[in-house]
């Protein structure tokens, strides 16, 4: 898939970036470290066996490369003309006891921050990337999720269990894609089958996927730092479909029980609309019939253009947030961009909420009344998620911004060509190719998306990752 890739070498720029990355590291408003008795709540704690069985099952885990942190892990089987898959997720809830020392530092950070270099985990590592975790070729109690799917991949049945399982393999994103690719027999065959399915499915609902490009800061082995963009490969956008089933079928049975956390987003409004097809006019790829959704769908991922797109396509992807409701439902309850109820339900090592939904569905499986704790704190985690959800991307953007001021100090005085992706008045956002950096600058009366301005790079300053530019 499309990647690229700018390095930040090692010199005094890199050194200045280095301390500038660990600076907004230690000044986030993140707690950083974990309290003496969170700590050794979570090397004590012990967990209780599960009733079921399901170490014969050869699950698998797909992530990106090194992670430790495994919130899921799949088993896809044929049944028939159709489907069963098994979603396993960390089965947090039993290490975590409610007004416990853990479960306070959780709800204090919301959700486990990604930094240029390391990460503010959102439980202690020895759960999150250890006792909990469902790493490969060890015992671990999870919260299964079994699909029936039929031929056309819609769930006909699906139950939640609590079991003993044991992973077999711990898969990675690009290993997985060449392993397709090459046609491997595999723990992920079916993926791109299955995947498929969902999709069509999603497309049916209404649904739809912006997929655009995803801009990270990566380290080197040799200490220099980057910024990666690329699209999503198609493995990860089969993988998501998973996730999605699994917060499809999390949001029904909390929805028929009358109590439980979704995450909702509304349907844009007529004027995002008519704004976005004015935008995709502008642009000489227009959308003048059919759903959004089938036209980002066809989009031509080679076109200089479709970046443009997806960027102003963003502006129908607003409003996302999580609702609360224990005896009536609220009246709006779908999340627009999947075309159904959802909720956030398969990574509680990393996100908080998602503790909430699992304790929830699993007592309304078993026929139960879902746990006081969770039933009393749920109107408190709409303001957690938020509040964390702001500081999340808050580190992200300052990260970025620095990165790219380090990227273009060696340009400092030189002039360089952009594509022109968004316009604001006299300002607008720019893509450059070389380094690969998209920032805001000033733009020529005439500027319009997908056109090319030249421009001088006046100032670099990394330490507060700011970039001027001039016409």
């Amino acid at each position: 898939m499309p990647q690229r890739r700018s390095h930040v070498a090692p010199s005094a720029a890199q050194t200045e970036l280095a301390a500038a990355l660990a600076r907004l590291r230690e000044e986030s408003d993140a707690p950083k470290d974990f309290s003496p008795e969170a700590l050794a709540e979570a090397e004590r704690v012990s967990v209780s066996e599960p009733d079921l069985d399901l170490r014969d099952v050869p699950f698998a885990t797909l992530d990106p490369a090194g992670s430790r942190d495994l919130d899921q892990a799949f088993h896809l089987e044929r049944d028939g003309s159709g489907y069963t898959v098994r979603y396993a997720i960390a089965d947090v809830p039993s290490f975590v006891a409610p007004g416990g020392a853990v479960d306070a530092e959780a709800r204090r950070r919301g959700q486990t921050l990604y930094a240029a270099d390391g990460t503010i985990p959102l439980h202690p590592r020895v759960l999150s990337e250890d006792r909990a975790s469902l790493l490969p070729d060890v015992d671990r109690p999870a919260l299964v999720w079994t699909f029936s799917l039929d031929e056309a991949g819609v769930v006909g049945a699906f139950r939640l269990e609590r079991a003993l399982i044991r992973s077999r393999a711990q898969l990675d994103y690009v290993s997985a894609q060449a392993s397709l690719d090459r046609g491997d027999d595999g723990p992920a065959s079916l993926l791109p089958e299955i995947g498929a399915l969902r999709i069509e499915q999603e497309r049916l609902r209404g649904g739809a996927s912006l997929n655009l490009p995803d801009e990270e800061v990566v380290r080197a082995p040799d200490g220099a730092y980057a910024i990666e963009r690329r699209r999503p490969l198609p493995v990860e956008d089969w993988n998501a479909q998973l996730s999605l089933m699994t917060g499809m079928a999390a949001a029904s049975l909390m929805l028929d029980a009358r109590v439980g956390v979704l995450r909702t987003m509304p349907q844009p409004d007529e004027r995002s609309f008519d704004e976005f097809r004015h935008q995709t006019a502008a642009l000489g790829r227009p959308w003048t019939t059919g759903r959004y959704g089938d036209y980002l769908r066809g989009l031509d991922r080679a076109d200089p253009l479709t970046l443009p797109i997806l960027e102003a396509a963003a502006s129908l992807f607003r409003g996302a947030g999580y609702v609360t409701f224990d005896g009536a439902v609220p009246d709006d309850v779908a999340q627009a961009a999947i075309g159904a109820p959802y909720a956030h339900t398969t990574a509680p090592l990393r996100r908080l909420v998602d503790r909430w939904s699992l304790v929830i569905c699993l007592a309304i499986s078993r026929g139960a009344e879902a746990p006081s704790w969770a039933r009393d704190s749920l109107a408190e985690l709409p303001a957690l998620m938020q509040e964390s959800g702001q500081r999340a991307s808050k580190l992200d953007a300052a990260t970025i911004n620095c990165v790219e001021a380090a990227l273009l100090t060696p340009l400092v005085g030189a002039t360089i060509e952009a594509t022109v992706i968004a316009v604001h008045g006299t300002k607008g956002r720019v893509q450059i190719a070389e380094p690969a950096v998209t920032a805001t600058a000033p733009l020529p009366a005439d500027a319009t998306p997908g056109s090319t301005v030249r421009l001088t790079v006046v100032r670099a300053d990394i330490a507060r990752g700011e970039v001027e530019f001039a016409l």
